[in-house]
């Protein structure tokens, strides 16, 4: 399977928001945190992101189908991390090494060091991959609500793999 990145523009955020909230829907249900959740932002958010000179959003797409997307943060400053914030697949296309893919192109497109994300404590799988891919859980985390925590994590040029 082909994983493609296709940037986004400002003409997109409707679509980005609509995916963002089918794909992050369950875990608002889940961990009920309405102040955090990427289901719960409203469609002005993205659009504000979008219009910001240090943000880059793709599609991520197999074929000509969009499944989800990835935004990154990249001021373009050395020394400093890059973000991914946020990333979603649709649920019909989880569990499918998406997620690691996109990673890849975007690392390939940003350059493969300094990065962070954060990510829910509780989902094992979403910790799995990040693990995976090379990212190295940090001692910062903020606690959301009793049900919910986010965990930092950080790929370092020597963490590469």
């Amino acid at each position: 399977m082909k994983v493609t990145l296709l940037r986004a523009n400002i003409d997109n955020a409707k679509e980005i928001h609509a995916m963002q909230v089918e794909a992050f829907k369950e875990l608002l249900e889940k961990y009920q945190d309405f102040d955090t959740s990427p289901a719960n932002e409203n469609v002005e958010k993205v659009e504000a992101r979008l219009k910001q000179d240090f943000t880059f959003y793709y599609f991520i797409c197999i074929g000509r189908q969009k499944v989800g997307a990835i935004r990154i943060v990249d001021k373009k400053e050395a020394g400093k991390n890059k973000r991914i914030s946020p990333l979603f697949i649709l649920p019909e296309f989880q569990g499918e090494g998406i997620a690691q893919k996109a990673i890849r192109l975007c690392e390939e497109i940003h350059g493969n060091e300094n990065w962070e994300l954060d990510t829910i404590l509780q989902e094992p799988r979403n910790c799995h991959l990040y693990e995976k891919m090379g990212y190295r859980q940090t001692d910062k985390t903020e606690v959301i609500n009793e049900k919910l925590t986010l965990i930092i994590y950080e790929k370092k040029e020597a963490d590469r793999i």
